[in-house]
């Protein structure tokens, strides 16, 4: 058994050069999903830009019992987008490394949009599986976070738990997962080096204050979003639909951006449209 309480945060490695598309997308070299390992736990994949301009970063993160895969990327079809196939190869080489008799699977979101659930069709006939649905009512029965959005649970996969945090605001059952063995948050398109779009302004800045009070007590190592759409210029984003984003930076944040956003929101409070904030683009929706 893995003791994920031992030394926690446990360091892991962003040392990795995201691939970011291709001049032309029919003839990317690069596989449909590329396949980062943070730790010998925690795996960071992300969809090719090739396939799909959105791009979405996914988490695969291993416990004692069952691992969990947190968003299923924006294409349903296997043949483009193979998401089933990986995570089993994923899970099949740990399982070599950690042998178990059974090992389940949880899949889950950080929100419902399209581009962060397509795949899960993929995964409704795998065994030892369990799909939360994206929905407001499936999320708070399945993870038991009674009166919504209020107050945290926590997702234990056997020794390795997560805190559930409502986060609102983007979306309506949108989730961010703090992982307690690698001090990671991960904020799904609540917060990340893209557009922050807002589609409820009081519900998103009530969670960027329950964000920015969580992590004021607990070590936070990173933030993850699950897209970059920045360039390495401030204030500068690539347009929507972009295939091949050749000056990204990196995906991670940190806690400081969660202040800077908390200011953006109060600078910007009753303002329309675009605030771009260096790291971040703040887009109302309403």
């Amino acid at each position: 058994m893995i003791d994920f309480l031992a030394d926690a945060p446990v360091p892991g490695s962003l040392d990795a050069v995201w691939h970011a598309g291709w001049p032309s997308p029919k003839h990317d070299p690069a596989p449909e999903i590329q396949v980062h390992a943070y730790t010998e736990n925690t795996v960071i994949l992300r969809q090719n830009k090739s396939v799909h301009y959105e791009a979405p970063f996914l988490f695969l993160l291993f416990g004692n019992e069952r691992a969990l895969l947190i968003d299923t990327g924006a294409t349903a079809d296997p043949g483009h987008f193979p998401l089933r196939a990986t995570v089993d190869a994923l899970i099949e080489d740990w399982l070599m490394r950690n042998p178990r008799a059974r090992y389940g699977l949880t899949v889950a979101h950080t929100h419902g949009h399209g581009d962060h659930i397509a795949g899960d069709g993929q995964f409704t006939d795998r065994p030892e599986t369990t799909i939360v649905g994206p929905g407001l009512d499936e999320v708070t029965v399945l993870f038991g976070l009674d009166d919504w959005p209020h107050h945290t649970a926590e997702l234990d996969l056997g020794g390795r738990v997560l805190d559930l945090i409502p986060g609102p605001g983007h979306q309506a059952a949108a989730l961010v997962f703090h992982d307690r063995h690698t001090g990671l948050l991960l904020t799904g398109d609540s917060l990340y080096p893209g557009r922050l779009y807002v589609e409820d302004r009081a519900a998103y800045a009530e969670t960027v204050d329950r964000l920015v009070d969580f992590c004021a007590t607990r070590p936070i190592t990173h933030i993850l979003g699950c897209h970059i759409e920045m360039t390495t210029k401030p204030d500068t984003d690539y347009p929507r639909g972009t295939t091949y984003q050749p000056d990204e930076p990196p995906l991670q944040l940190a806690t400081t951006h969660l202040h800077a956003l908390r200011r953006a929101l109060a600078e910007t409070a009753g303002q329309p449209g675009s605030h771009p904030r260096g790291s971040f683009v703040v887009v109302y929706r309403d």
